[in-house]
């Protein structure tokens, strides 16, 4: 049976630059990526699809989120995408997590892309948006770190957070739902006050994945953002 789904809409944009990667390694490690692009220009939506790919990659080799997450962010600071006066500077939030048998799972990100752990019923958001509304209190679309930014973590101070934010969550149930969303997701049903649990524990997780993002498109008004939901069913024993 499979054990992990994603499911994306495109909403009212005119194109999807959100994008999902999984990658198994050795040793049952697995890690799931998911990457909001900023911007809606094809080069930002070809951009994030090899972005997601790498983040996931680096992770499960390092077998941890956060230095797969950090070697991403570094590779792009590092090699800016070429400027284009005519198109958006390719960029993107990402959050990744990694599970291998015997470990805790790991969680990183950068932006405001998001992680919750399902549990005996109880959720566990496991992530601090990057953005000005956690800062000042300001506009929660202006984001104080992404992949594709050079800033550093001494940057960032002033912001009140490093460049990639990492938790390592306790299994504390032998099931356990990790899902993963764009803002295009969570915000359209954190300011309807949907109950997370009461839809992202609806089923298998290809049902939950499709039922999260569809119902935030249903409830974003008449220009729905990229909406994206990646969720994946862990088992003490098997996964960590």
């Amino acid at each position: 049976m499979r054990t992990h789904a994603t499911a994306q809409l495109v909403g009212g944009r005119p194109r999807q630059c959100d994008r999902t990667a999984v990658v198994a390694a050795p040793g049952g490690v697995r890690a799931y990526a998911l990457l909001d692009g900023v911007g809606k220009s094809p080069e930002v939506a070809r951009w994030t699809r090899r972005a997601a790919h790498r983040v996931a990659t680096l992770a499960a080799r390092f077998q941890d989120a956060e230095e797969g997450l950090r070697a991403a962010y570094d590779h792009y600071a590092a090699h800016p995408a070429p400027p284009d006066p005519y198109g958006d500077v390719p960029a993107a939030a990402a959050v990744v997590a990694v599970t291998a048998p015997g470990r805790r799972p790991t969680v990183a990100w950068c932006g405001d892309a998001r992680a919750y752990l399902f549990q005996d019923g109880q959720v566990e958001r496991l992530t601090e948006d990057h953005n000005l509304r956690r800062v000042n209190g300001g506009p929660a679309n202006l984001l104080t770190s992404c992949l594709g930014s050079d800033a550093t973590d001494a940057d960032l101070r002033l912001a009140g957070h490093p460049t990639v934010e990492s938790d390592t969550p306790h299994l504390a149930h032998p099931t356990a739902r990790l899902v993963l969303m764009s803002d295009g997701a969570y915000e359209p049903l954190e300011q309807s006050c949907v109950r997370l649990e009461d839809v992202a524990l609806t089923g298998r997780p290809h049902e939950a994945a499709y039922l999260l993002a569809s119902l935030a498109v249903e409830l974003d008004g008449i220009r729905p953002d990229n909406s994206t939901a990646l969720v994946a069913d862990l088992r003490r024993g098997e996964h960590y």
